[in-house]
């Protein structure tokens, strides 16, 4: 990748990070987004989602891993047991404190009255132990307290800031 991320403050997705988010996903986003998390050239790392996507689906993953090298070097963590792996090396109550703080958050942007279908679970729509690697990364990088999303960059070899080794 060559350059370093750097935390930035929340911005709506202007249509130029939609035009990028689009080419990175490989499809239109469904939904509201925001860019918590950027390289130093401005490009989209991590996006924090709607907790409803524009037809009102329910949105489970808040925080989306966007950056096409480090989500390919996660899904290879994942390939060699690294859920399992997680699971195994994080304690399970850690786990679950990560899986509430994360669906309180996500469920205090619902919008106000809302009275349909809402998101559940934790982390990537799960409530109990791992399911996605790179939504635990994500909400990682873009500041949430995550054992899981740590364990993670330590098996990266970097910190967030050190993109040239990922």
């Amino acid at each position: 990748m060559g350059v370093e991320a750097e935390r930035i403050r929340t911005q709506v997705g202007t249509d130029a990070d939609r035009r990028a988010v689009e080419r990175l996903l490989g499809r239109p986003p469904q939904g509201e987004f925001e860019v918590v998390r950027r390289h130093p050239d401005g490009s989209p790392l991590v996006i924090r989602n709607a907790p409803l996507l524009d037809d009102g689906t329910p949105m489970p993953t808040r925080y989306w891993l966007v950056d096409r090298a480090l989500s390919l070097a996660v899904s290879r963590i994942e390939a060699t047991g690294g859920v399992r792996a997680a699971e195994s090396e994080i304690p399970a109550d850690a786990i679950a404190r990560t899986h509430d703080t994360y669906a309180a958050e996500r469920d205090a942007a619902l919008p106000p009255g809302h009275r349909g279908p809402g998101p559940s679970g934790g982390v990537g729509g799960t409530r109990t132990g791992v399911k996605c690697l790179h939504a635990h990364y994500a909400w990682h990088l873009a500041g949430g307290d995550d054992p899981v999303g740590r364990w993670v960059e330590d098996r990266l070899g970097a910190g967030p800031g050190d993109a040239d080794r990922r």
